[in-house]
């Protein structure tokens, strides 16, 4: 006989999750509570809070083509990329996508947050270290405790504390992880230094350009193929779809035995399903867009310079401008203000930068247009009017 057994008839499992209430308080408290707010299709708000870099997301050759392999393949992939989630689509993109950075060979996850988990799990393990960026994205943060590494994380873009991490290393295997171009400040990360560093102590460099690519390098190719490091040994870069790219998926760049090694062994390519035919080809248009429209990077870093200017920022050398004013709720309230005059803003808080680093994110596309570009500056000088933004670092 089966017994119905309801909260009410087992109230330890009230007991079990009250502590629920209490952090979404304290959260409300510190002004880290999110709200979930879906955007309409003909939202006709300024948007410099996507990662839309390019503006590709809607370009009607990317949906077409994305809509015509939906049509062709189905809806979704159908499995993991080792049984039904490999398309004659994802062999082509992955060619594609090596060959125009410069890579040996490139293998496709679901997402960019795939990507350096395998990466870092499969490449690094137990008896390994890995040093890491104190600034390095959260998919690196988690891919460097599921690794079972030894994990030294450095201060933000300190070249020597690297090299003193691997000079004093017991382990025969060493990866130094960092971003290219950092999410939250938008600098840039040292990669020359760095991979001279890490190949002089027998390490390797792992580099996510998630926001390098398409915006910084030669036609959009990326800071690692701007400092002259493209192809490289002893280099693994990875990368996201989502940005740029206009799309969804990630992508890890490395050498044959590289690709090989994460096929056999890495558990975000094997027991995920593959990503869906429909974002394979959109990449793949969005990526020939950016090869016939090589400007388009250009437009990108001349649109971020000009946001800057109107929040009274120095200009960046990618597409994030960081306008940070200290505590979550002023950042909150801003983010909220511009929304109301018709621009959407990115509004970064703790974790997701330290605390009293809150800011407004803004991220430049290629499409902005002059008269988007007057709006921009007007909703921003009355927003931030009387405003002393708080310097970084």
């Amino acid at each position: 006989m089966t017994r119905d057994i309801t909260p009410a008839a087992d109230p330890s499992a009230a007991r079990g999750l009250s502590w629920l209430e209490g952090a979404a308080r304290a959260r409300l408290a510190a002004g880290l509570h999110r709200t979930l707010r879906p955007r309409r299709s003909l939202d006709r708000t300024i948007d410099v809070a996507s990662n839309d870099y390019l503006g590709l997301s809607t370009d009607p050759r990317v949906t077409r083509a994305a809509a015509d392999a939906a049509l062709r393949w189905g809806a979704g992939s159908t499995g993991s990329r080792l049984v039904t989630g490999t398309t004659e689509e994802h062999q082509a993109l992955e060619e594609e996508l090596a060959d125009f950075v410069g890579a040996p060979a490139a293998l496709v996850f679901a997402s960019g947050y795939a990507a350096n988990l395998a990466v870092l799990s499969a490449l690094g393990g137990s008896g390994s270290l890995i040093v890491s960026d104190r600034a390095s994205h959260a998919s690196i943060v988690d891919g460097c405790r599921l690794s079972r590494a030894r994990v030294v994380v450095t201060e933000h873009s300190d070249v020597d504390a690297v090299d003193a991490a691997l000079a004093a290393r017991d382990e025969d295997r060493a990866l130094v992880v960092t971003d290219s171009v950092f999410s939250a400040d938008g600098d840039l990360a040292p990669l020359a230094r760095l991979y001279e560093v890490t190949r002089r102590r027998g390490a390797v460099l792992v580099v996510d350009e998630a926001h390098g690519i398409g915006v910084r390098g030669r036609g959009g190719r990326g800071l690692v193929e701007e400092v002259g490091l493209a192809g490289a040994p002893d280099l693994v870069v990875t990368g996201t779809l989502s940005k740029a790219l206009g799309s969804q998926g990630g992508v890890v760049f490395g050498s044959a035995a590289v690709r090989e090694h994460l096929i056999d062994t890495a558990r975000t390519f094997i027991f995920d399903t593959g990503l869906a035919p429909s974002a394979v080809a959109a990449a793949r248009a969005a990526l020939t867009i950016l090869r016939a429209e090589p400007s388009l990077a250009d437009r990108v870093l001349d649109r971020a310079a000009r946001l800057a200017a109107s929040a009274g920022v120095p200009a960046p050398p990618s597409a994030v401008v960081s306008v940070v004013l200290g505590e979550a709720d002023a950042a909150v309230a801003a983010a909220a203000r511009c929304a109301e005059h018709g621009v959407r803003v990115g509004c970064f808080r703790p974790p997701s930068v330290p605390v009293g680093t809150a800011r407004l994110r803004l991220t430049a596309r290629a499409d902005l247009s002059a008269g988007d570009l007057a709006v921009i500056d007007g909703v921003l000088a009355e927003v931030l009017v009387g405003r002393r933004t708080v310097p970084v670092g």
